[in-house]
């Protein structure tokens, strides 16, 4: 007789970076954890239903109606820190949304959605604040 393995595994989640001037756009978070802070747009793959970048480009237009296509992403990074997000172990896959259409506004779990310069950034949720150092770096690198 063999023994049957349990496994557990992490979810995956996609946050999106679109700058717009030197500015990014952050949401303000409608639902926990974080209520209240401010974070990157993005939300959790539907498993066996899309693949992340289709999670990108979806959870961006309800976030924020701003439409873009999975060719206009680019993986900046892979956070998978056990710790990074209270609800439990989520691996965060960010993308810069290179090309974009639409009017922005908030929408579904967003409170509100703002521009705010790279330079000044307000307190925000989760390890956003370590991408968006990542993503100057990236700016640098390819200006």
């Amino acid at each position: 007789m063999s023994a049957k393995l349990a496994y557990k595994n992490p979810a995956s989640t996609a946050s999106m970076i679109v700058e717009k001037d030197n500015q990014v756009y952050l949401v303000k978070r409608k639902h926990p954890p974080y209520v209240g802070m401010w974070a990157l747009p993005g939300g959790f793959l539907d498993c066996d239903k899309e693949s992340l970048e289709q999670t990108a480009v979806r959870e961006l237009k309800e976030e924020t109606h701003i439409i873009a296509r999975v060719e206009d992403l680019e993986l900046l990074c892979v956070n998978s820190s056990p710790t990074r997000d209270p609800r439990g172990h989520v691996i965060d896959h960010v993308y810069i949304v290179k090309k974009y259409l639409g009017t922005p506004g908030a929408g579904d779990d967003a409170a509100k959605l703002e521009l705010f310069p790279l330079d000044n950034l307000p307190q925000i949720a989760f390890d956003h604040g370590e991408v968006l150092e990542k993503y100057n770096a990236w700016r640098l690198k390819n200006a």
